[in-house]
């Protein structure tokens, strides 16, 4: 059976760092491991953004909501993603959004000067641990200037094509399932679900696209 340190060792987060240093390092940083069930919060908006929350299992949500109820989804994380970073290295006093739980989760939470900060020894793997970090949170800033490509779009159609033609091509192909179910999708896109829907249904009729539920089809 794959341990917890087996897992880490295939993050991310941890690449270049061996499994045995992997468990040097778990040691060191300390961290705390917590269940959350589906659609529980694991952390809210204006918490105190100290801690980086990395996915085990299950799936979980970055989102935020104004006082209206509006919604935007900012990312969808699965086992070995990261979330909680970019704020905590900022020193933001409160976490701008909130993170729940999509489907019953295992979540590894560490204190953020635990990873900052240099342990004694100045041992060679934790330094790899911050290279590592500083790469994934240069992803997520490359990841948050394509959606706002995306939502700079002036019309609902514009910004589901612009989404999908973009995923085709990370994808490398016509043919690609999206991480997203219709609300989902419509709250990441900053649009009302019944205006993409239309739009979708549009679409299909020009014989721009198909699709069934999350998978589609470029035409």
């Amino acid at each position: 059976m794959e341990t917890y340190q087996d897992l880490f060792a295939k993050m991310p987060l941890f690449q270049g760092i061996s499994r045995k240093d992997c468990e040097s390092i778990l040691h060191c940083l300390d961290g705390r491991k917590k269940y959350f069930q589906k659609q529980e919060v694991i952390w809210s908006e204006g918490e105190p953004a100290r801690k980086v929350g990395i996915v085990l299992s299950g799936c979980v949500q970055v989102v935020s909501e104004d006082v209206f109820g509006n919604r935007n989804i900012l990312e969808k994380l699965m086992p070995g993603e990261l979330f909680g970073a970019a704020y905590a290295c900022a020193g933001v006093g409160g976490s701008p959004v909130s993170v729940v739980a999509v489907t019953d989760s295992q979540v590894f939470q560490v204190d953020i000067q635990r990873v900052l900060e240099v342990c004694p020894a100045s041992c060679p793997f934790h330094q790899q641990l911050i290279r590592n970090l500083v790469t994934i949170l240069a992803g997520k800033n490359v990841m948050l200037g394509e959606k706002l490509r995306h939502l700079s779009k002036r019309t609902t159609r514009e910004k589901l094509l612009s989404y999908l033609s973009e995923t085709a091509k990370q994808k490398n192909a016509r043919h690609f399932v999206i991480p997203f179910n219709r609300q989902e999708l419509a709250d990441y896109l900053c649009v009302e679900r019944s205006a993409m829907s239309a739009e979708l249904s549009k679409l299909r009729r020009d014989g721009v696209l198909d699709y069934r539920k999350s998978e589609f089809w470029l035409i």
